[in-house]
């Protein structure tokens, strides 16, 4: 028998998953949560097999409580079974240790056999989700910036001059250049403005 906790604020969406997979003979759901911190608590005391986990929650973030969970409770899984399915919802559950991705369209026979495969050790993921990691995974990673040209970038954002950066940093105004072209080196552009667009676009600043 696979058991389950439910961690979901909505009453209504928690009565509906518990009916579905109460009614397959291998699944039981054990325990329900209306937040993040409730449903860290409850996978501690309850140890379920699987926790069902939400993203958006009030009171605590589900990411958030993935990590809390697998850090404090030894052989239990989390899947995601949410309505959103943003690049970063995806990359920060997938990178809190999220055993699957699940969306709340899912059938009742798709939602029990993933849940069969998540206790499994599988990895489960809506294609829609599955398509996402592909594509960043493809993508080109961000070029990598050193700490100072990283804190140079950021003052030229700021609106300052190389002067007033060097005075800033305690620096010379030549050695503010210097760090500036080796960025710019790095970020393939020629000027100010397209090195501050292009750290800005990749996270960097």
């Amino acid at each position: 028998m696979i058991r389950i906790l439910l961690v979901d604020d909505h009453p209504v969406v928690r009565m509906g998953l518990r009916g579905m997979l109460d009614a397959e003979p291998d699944l039981t759901v054990i325990g329900e949560a209306s937040s993040g911190v409730e449903g860290v608590a409850l996978a501690r005391t309850e140890l379920p097999d699987i926790v069902l986990m939400d993203l958006r929650m009030p009171g605590g973030d589900g990411v958030d409580a993935i990590g809390r969970i697998l850090s404090t409770t030894t052989g239990v899984r989390v899947m995601v079974l949410t309505t959103y399915e943003s690049d970063r919802d995806i990359l920060r559950a997938i990178e809190a240790g999220a055993t699957g991705y699940l969306l709340k369209d899912a059938s009742p026979a798709e939602l029990a056999d993933a849940v069969r495969a998540a206790a499994r050790g599988e990895t489960v993921l809506a294609p829609s989700v599955a398509s996402t990691l592909v594509r960043q995974v493809r993508a080109p990673a961000p070029p990598a910036l050193s700490a100072r040209e990283t804190e140079v970038l950021r003052l030229v954002a700021a609106g300052l001059t190389n002067a007033d950066i060097g005075r800033r940093l305690f620096i010379s105004e030549a050695t503010v250049k210097t760090h500036l072209l080796r960025a710019f080196n790095k970020l393939d552009v020629t000027d100010r403005t397209a090195a501050v667009t292009t750290a800005m676009r990749h996270g960097l600043i």
